[in-house]
Protein backbone atom coordinates (compact mmCIF):
# COMPACT_ATOMS: atom_id res chain seq x y z
CA UNK A 1 0.00 0.00 0.00
CA UNK A 2 1.52 3.21 -1.47
CA UNK A 3 0.44 6.46 -0.11
CA UNK A 4 0.71 9.97 -1.75
CA UNK A 5 3.52 11.00 0.93
CA UNK A 6 5.49 7.93 0.79
CA UNK A 7 5.28 7.96 -3.20
CA UNK A 8 7.02 11.24 -2.93
CA UNK A 9 9.76 10.62 -0.47
CA UNK A 10 10.30 7.21 -2.10
CA UNK A 11 10.38 8.52 -5.38
CA UNK A 12 12.66 11.85 -4.46
CA UNK A 13 15.27 9.54 -2.87
CA UNK A 14 15.33 7.34 -6.55
CA UNK A 15 15.72 10.37 -8.16
CA UNK A 16 18.23 12.43 -6.10
CA UNK A 17 19.98 8.56 -5.89
CA UNK A 18 20.38 9.25 -9.75
CA UNK A 19 21.65 13.04 -9.35
CA UNK A 20 18.70 14.85 -11.10
CA UNK A 21 18.97 17.95 -9.86
CA UNK A 22 15.82 18.57 -7.84
CA UNK A 23 14.39 15.37 -6.77
CA UNK A 24 12.15 16.67 -4.45
CA UNK A 25 10.08 18.95 -6.89
CA UNK A 26 10.10 16.46 -9.47
CA UNK A 27 8.88 14.13 -7.28
CA UNK A 28 6.19 16.14 -5.69
CA UNK A 29 4.74 17.63 -9.62
CA UNK A 30 4.96 13.53 -11.34
CA UNK A 31 3.05 12.52 -8.02
CA UNK A 32 0.58 15.06 -7.85
CA UNK A 33 0.16 14.64 -11.62
CA UNK A 34 -0.08 11.04 -11.51
CA UNK A 35 -3.13 11.24 -8.84
CA UNK A 36 -4.59 14.56 -10.77
CA UNK A 37 -4.68 15.84 -7.02
CA UNK A 38 -4.89 19.68 -6.54
CA UNK A 39 -2.57 21.78 -4.59
CA UNK A 40 -4.87 21.55 -1.73
CA UNK A 41 -5.57 18.02 -2.07
CA UNK A 42 -1.74 16.84 -1.66
CA UNK A 43 -1.17 19.58 1.68
CA UNK A 44 -4.53 18.02 3.43
CA UNK A 45 -4.71 14.49 2.20
CA UNK A 46 -0.89 13.15 2.31
CA UNK A 47 -2.04 9.75 3.33
CA UNK A 48 -4.25 8.81 0.14
CA UNK A 49 -3.74 5.75 -1.66
CA UNK A 50 -2.45 5.51 -4.71
CA UNK A 51 -4.97 3.23 -7.02
CA UNK A 52 -3.43 0.88 -9.60
CA UNK A 53 -3.71 2.85 -12.19
CA UNK A 54 -2.23 5.74 -10.34
CA UNK A 55 0.71 3.72 -9.60
CA UNK A 56 1.23 2.18 -12.82
CA UNK A 57 1.53 5.69 -14.49
CA UNK A 58 3.89 7.13 -11.84
CA UNK A 59 6.07 4.20 -12.44
CA UNK A 60 5.84 4.99 -15.98
CA UNK A 61 6.94 8.45 -15.69
CA UNK A 62 9.67 7.69 -13.10
CA UNK A 63 11.83 5.29 -16.03
CA UNK A 64 11.54 8.39 -18.35
CA UNK A 65 12.75 10.76 -15.97
CA UNK A 66 15.33 8.95 -14.62
CA UNK A 67 16.04 8.21 -18.26
CA UNK A 68 16.73 12.04 -17.92
CA UNK A 69 13.17 13.42 -19.76
CA UNK A 70 12.32 16.43 -18.38
CA UNK A 71 9.21 16.43 -16.21
CA UNK A 72 7.43 19.23 -18.70
CA UNK A 73 7.96 16.27 -21.40
CA UNK A 74 6.49 13.60 -19.81
CA UNK A 75 3.23 15.58 -18.83
CA UNK A 76 3.29 17.66 -22.12
CA UNK A 77 2.84 21.01 -20.28
CA UNK A 78 5.00 23.68 -18.46
CA UNK A 79 3.81 26.83 -16.65
CA UNK A 80 5.16 30.30 -17.84
CA UNK A 81 4.63 33.75 -16.65
CA UNK A 82 1.88 31.54 -14.45
CA UNK A 83 -0.08 30.57 -17.24
CA UNK A 84 -0.05 26.70 -18.59
CA UNK A 85 1.80 26.00 -22.32
CA UNK A 86 1.34 22.79 -23.89
CA UNK A 87 5.16 21.57 -25.20
CA UNK A 88 5.83 19.12 -27.55
CA UNK A 89 8.78 17.70 -29.28
CA UNK A 90 8.34 20.39 -31.79
CA UNK A 91 8.68 23.26 -29.15
CA UNK A 92 10.96 25.01 -27.39
CA UNK A 93 10.49 24.20 -23.39
CA UNK A 94 10.06 27.33 -21.92
CA UNK A 95 12.81 28.68 -19.23
CA UNK A 96 11.57 30.74 -16.24
CA UNK A 97 14.72 33.11 -17.32
CA UNK A 98 12.84 33.80 -20.37
CA UNK A 99 9.93 35.43 -17.99
CA UNK A 100 12.77 38.51 -18.16
CA UNK A 101 11.94 39.31 -21.97
CA UNK A 102 8.24 39.53 -20.95
CA UNK A 103 9.09 41.89 -17.66
CA UNK A 104 11.28 43.94 -19.90
CA UNK A 105 8.30 44.34 -22.88
CA UNK A 106 6.19 45.36 -20.47
CA UNK A 107 7.91 48.19 -19.34
CA UNK A 108 8.57 49.09 -22.85
CA UNK A 109 4.87 49.48 -23.64
CA UNK A 110 3.58 50.84 -20.87
CA UNK A 111 2.43 54.03 -22.77
CA UNK A 112 2.08 52.25 -26.21
CA UNK A 113 -1.58 52.43 -27.02
CA UNK A 114 -3.29 49.13 -28.29
CA UNK A 115 0.80 47.60 -29.43
CA UNK A 116 1.32 45.43 -32.06
CA UNK A 117 3.74 42.60 -31.37
CA UNK A 118 6.16 40.38 -33.30
CA UNK A 119 7.35 37.06 -31.84
CA UNK A 120 9.87 35.46 -33.88
CA UNK A 121 10.46 32.13 -33.67
CA UNK A 122 7.30 31.63 -31.53
CA UNK A 123 7.65 28.04 -30.25
CA UNK A 124 4.97 27.48 -27.88
CA UNK A 125 3.93 31.12 -28.32
CA UNK A 126 4.72 31.80 -24.38
CA UNK A 127 6.19 35.61 -25.39
CA UNK A 128 3.44 36.99 -27.07
CA UNK A 129 0.68 35.06 -25.14
CA UNK A 130 1.76 35.94 -22.16
CA UNK A 131 1.80 39.52 -23.43
CA UNK A 132 -1.11 39.39 -24.71
CA UNK A 133 -2.72 38.05 -21.44
CA UNK A 134 -1.43 41.35 -19.58
CA UNK A 135 -2.10 43.95 -22.15
CA UNK A 136 -5.40 42.97 -23.58
CA UNK A 137 -5.60 46.65 -25.92
CA UNK A 138 -2.53 44.75 -27.48
CA UNK A 139 -2.77 42.13 -31.13
CA UNK A 140 0.11 39.97 -32.32
CA UNK A 141 1.68 37.57 -34.46
CA UNK A 142 3.67 34.70 -34.12
CA UNK A 143 6.25 33.12 -36.76
CA UNK A 144 7.95 30.39 -36.78
CA UNK A 145 9.68 27.95 -39.46
CA UNK A 146 8.27 24.40 -37.51
CA UNK A 147 4.69 23.66 -38.57
CA UNK A 148 4.34 21.55 -35.27
CA UNK A 149 5.56 23.95 -33.13
CA UNK A 150 2.63 26.82 -35.12
CA UNK A 151 0.12 24.22 -34.44
CA UNK A 152 1.09 24.08 -30.62
CA UNK A 153 1.24 27.95 -30.14
CA UNK A 154 -2.06 28.04 -32.01
CA UNK A 155 -3.45 25.50 -29.51
CA UNK A 156 -1.95 27.29 -27.02
CA UNK A 157 -3.73 31.00 -27.73
CA UNK A 158 -7.22 28.90 -27.85
CA UNK A 159 -6.95 27.14 -24.43
CA UNK A 160 -5.91 30.91 -23.01
CA UNK A 161 -8.51 32.66 -24.56
CA UNK A 162 -6.11 34.94 -26.95
CA UNK A 163 -7.10 33.36 -30.49
CA UNK A 164 -9.04 36.69 -31.41
CA UNK A 165 -5.93 38.91 -30.62
CA UNK A 166 -2.61 36.31 -31.84
CA UNK A 167 -2.08 34.83 -35.38
CA UNK A 168 0.58 32.70 -36.07
CA UNK A 169 2.53 32.31 -39.44
CA UNK A 170 5.24 29.80 -40.92
CA UNK A 171 8.20 31.83 -42.23
CA UNK A 172 11.63 31.96 -41.94
CA UNK A 173 11.52 35.16 -40.05
CA UNK A 174 10.20 37.67 -41.52
CA UNK A 175 9.98 36.75 -44.83
CA UNK A 176 6.19 36.15 -44.91
CA UNK A 177 5.26 39.43 -42.90
CA UNK A 178 4.08 42.89 -44.37
CA UNK A 179 4.14 45.75 -41.70
CA UNK A 180 5.58 47.22 -39.12
CA UNK A 181 5.25 46.47 -35.20
CA UNK A 182 5.29 48.37 -31.57
CA UNK A 183 7.17 45.53 -30.54
CA UNK A 184 9.56 42.71 -31.71
CA UNK A 185 10.48 39.76 -29.04
CA UNK A 186 12.12 37.02 -29.71
CA UNK A 187 14.25 33.76 -27.71
CA UNK A 188 16.37 32.74 -31.07
CA UNK A 189 18.40 29.85 -31.21
CA UNK A 190 22.39 30.80 -29.90
CA UNK A 191 23.86 27.63 -28.79
CA UNK A 192 27.54 27.23 -30.87
CA UNK A 193 26.79 24.42 -32.75
CA UNK A 194 30.29 22.80 -31.58
CA UNK A 195 28.99 23.05 -28.02
CA UNK A 196 25.73 21.23 -28.65
CA UNK A 197 26.74 17.33 -28.37
CA UNK A 198 27.90 18.79 -24.78
CA UNK A 199 24.62 20.24 -23.53
CA UNK A 200 22.60 18.35 -20.93
CA UNK A 201 20.80 15.54 -22.37
CA UNK A 202 17.47 17.28 -20.83
CA UNK A 203 18.22 19.58 -23.56
CA UNK A 204 20.16 18.27 -26.29
CA UNK A 205 17.58 15.12 -26.77
CA UNK A 206 14.05 17.26 -26.49
CA UNK A 207 14.56 20.09 -27.44
CA UNK A 208 14.37 20.97 -31.09
CA UNK A 209 17.61 21.21 -32.87
CA UNK A 210 15.87 24.04 -34.81
CA UNK A 211 15.56 26.13 -31.52
CA UNK A 212 18.98 25.39 -30.41
CA UNK A 213 21.21 25.92 -33.76
CA UNK A 214 22.93 29.39 -33.68
CA UNK A 215 25.54 28.65 -36.47
CA UNK A 216 29.08 28.27 -35.77
CA UNK A 217 29.38 31.56 -33.30
CA UNK A 218 25.85 30.84 -32.29
CA UNK A 219 25.19 34.51 -33.78
CA UNK A 220 23.14 33.63 -37.26
CA UNK A 221 19.93 34.37 -35.80
CA UNK A 222 21.00 37.92 -34.68
CA UNK A 223 22.13 38.72 -37.80
CA UNK A 224 18.68 37.98 -39.81
CA UNK A 225 17.14 39.50 -36.86
CA UNK A 226 19.34 42.90 -37.40
CA UNK A 227 18.97 42.37 -40.75
CA UNK A 228 15.10 42.44 -40.37
CA UNK A 229 14.36 45.05 -37.89
CA UNK A 230 14.65 48.21 -40.16
CA UNK A 231 11.52 47.04 -42.06
CA UNK A 232 9.41 46.25 -39.22
CA UNK A 233 10.08 48.04 -36.34
CA UNK A 234 8.22 51.23 -35.66
CA UNK A 235 9.93 54.74 -35.14
CA UNK A 236 8.68 54.81 -31.68
CA UNK A 237 9.19 50.93 -31.03
CA UNK A 238 11.42 48.66 -29.40
CA UNK A 239 13.13 45.12 -29.70
CA UNK A 240 13.75 42.68 -26.76
CA UNK A 241 15.64 39.73 -27.94
CA UNK A 242 16.67 37.23 -25.78
CA UNK A 243 20.70 36.43 -24.82
CA UNK A 244 22.87 33.51 -24.18
CA UNK A 245 25.56 33.31 -21.33
CA UNK A 246 28.35 35.99 -22.64
CA UNK A 247 26.97 36.97 -25.65
CA UNK A 248 25.75 40.78 -24.73
CA UNK A 249 28.31 42.78 -25.81
CA UNK A 250 28.67 40.61 -29.52
CA UNK A 251 24.62 41.06 -29.82
CA UNK A 252 24.87 44.62 -28.77
CA UNK A 253 27.64 45.02 -31.72
CA UNK A 254 25.45 43.52 -34.46
CA UNK A 255 22.37 45.67 -33.50
CA UNK A 256 24.58 49.00 -33.57
CA UNK A 257 26.23 48.10 -36.64
CA UNK A 258 22.64 47.48 -38.24
CA UNK A 259 21.77 51.43 -37.46
CA UNK A 260 20.09 50.36 -33.65
CA UNK A 261 20.80 51.94 -30.62
CA UNK A 262 21.12 49.03 -27.53
CA UNK A 263 20.06 51.29 -24.52
CA UNK A 264 19.93 48.33 -22.21
CA UNK A 265 20.73 45.04 -21.55
CA UNK A 266 18.54 43.43 -18.58
CA UNK A 267 19.52 40.54 -16.42
CA UNK A 268 17.87 37.73 -15.19
CA UNK A 269 17.50 36.29 -12.16
CA UNK A 270 20.61 34.83 -12.01
CA UNK A 271 22.33 38.27 -12.70
CA UNK A 272 23.05 36.90 -16.48
CA UNK A 273 21.93 39.48 -18.92
CA UNK A 274 19.38 37.97 -21.07
CA UNK A 275 17.09 40.63 -22.24
CA UNK A 276 18.82 42.83 -25.02
CA UNK A 277 16.76 46.31 -25.87
CA UNK A 278 17.57 47.34 -29.57
CA UNK A 279 15.50 50.68 -30.80
CA UNK A 280 16.16 53.25 -33.55
CA UNK A 281 18.24 55.98 -33.15
CA UNK A 282 16.86 59.56 -31.26
CA UNK A 283 16.20 62.01 -33.71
Amino acid sequence: MTTRDHAMRMLGARLRQAGLPAPDLDARILVQAACGASDIEMIREPGTMLTKAEKERLAEWERRRLAREPVSRILGSREFWGLTFAVTPATLDPRPDSETLVETALDLLRDVQSPRILDLGTGTGCLLLALLHERPDAAGLGVDLSEGALAVAASNASALGLSARASFVESEWAANVEGRFDLVISNPPYIVHADIAGLDEEVRLHDPMLALDGGADGLDAYRAIARLLPDHLTQTGHAVIELGAGQAQEVARLFESAGFRVPRVVPDLGGIPRALVAAWPRS
